[in-house]
């Protein structure tokens, strides 16, 4: 069994809760700001992003959290050996949408690597997390927990006859058309928002997932350990894992995401 299973379902339901709190904004009108990075902001991205803060430093106040919307300088964190490493609504452009592939991504990084993840969809009611060591495992639930006693363990499947490709619903690019082309000419191609291309993946849906532009470090910490303990990987484009908090810069290589069908 999952080794610490209050610490999971405390941040299941952090997640959940936090997913709430986006929902609130959802059926409304969304007023849209831009970063610096010209990346989409809505009030449902800074209230959820508080209320996972706040509820992370209720849970234990000595482990660091840093959020794609509460950043930290490089002088402080890269001392960390242990953080939490936060998205508070990971696919905004999906939010805005109105299409639900929108997700909470919570990890907990510990050397470099994550130890323990919660990817939240709320408008799809679907919850998947991962503990190191004790698998994947996903639920469909609108509402808190009281236990995870319900959760059904996810893998990866083998390679089908008909490879199933993962494309980015709003990063695609000629780069990602090229590498299907050459790689796998009769693949099927899916479309997906956020981090839930990760649990496709895990939970059997697709095979691969590669990608050939820019993501941060919280895009994909949590489904990085989803898909690990589903028996999965990711890997940089030249076959290297992908470590966390080593660079000042947040930003991630290329990579490829499988179920080890390449």
């Amino acid at each position: 069994m999952i080794e610490n299973k209050k610490l999971l379902l405390d941040i299941c339901n952090i997640a959940i809760l936090a997913g709430d709190e986006i929902l609130h904004f959802y059926n409304k009108d969304i007023a849209v700001t831009h970063k610096d990075d010209s990346s989409p902001l809505t009030k449902a991205d800074l209230a959820s992003n508080k209320f996972i803060i706040d509820s992370l430093h209720s849970l234990n106040s000595n482990i660091p959290v840093l959020s794609e919307e509460s950043l930290v300088d490089w002088n402080k964190r890269k001392n960390w050996s242990k953080y939490w490493l936060v998205d508070p609504l990971d696919g905004t452009k999906e939010f805005i949408k109105k299409n639900g592939e929108f997700t909470v991504n919570i990890a907990l990084i510990e050397n470099n690597n994550p130890i323990l993840g919660v990817i939240f969809a709320p408008a799809k009611s679907t919850l998947y997390f991962a503990q190191k060591g004790f698998g994947s495992f996903s639920l469909h639930t609108k509402i808190e927990l009281n236990s995870l006693d319900e959760a059904k363990k996810i893998t990866v499947t083998e390679q089908s006859n008909i490879v199933r490709i993962i494309g980015s619903r709003s990063h695609s690019n000629n780069t990602f058309a090229n590498w299907v082309n050459e790689k796998f000419p009769k693949a099927k191609i899916l479309q997906a928002g956020s981090s839930l291309k990760f649990c496709l993946i895990a939970a059997g849906d697709a095979d691969i997932y590669p990608r050939f532009g820019p993501t941060s470090e919280w895009d994909i910490a949590a489904g990085h350990i989803i898909l690990n303990e589903a028996g999965g990987k990711i890997l940089t484009l030249d076959n290297k894992d992908i470590n966390y908090n080593e660079k000042e810069s947040l930003l991630n290589p290329e990579f490829i995401a499988s179920n080890n069908a390449i």
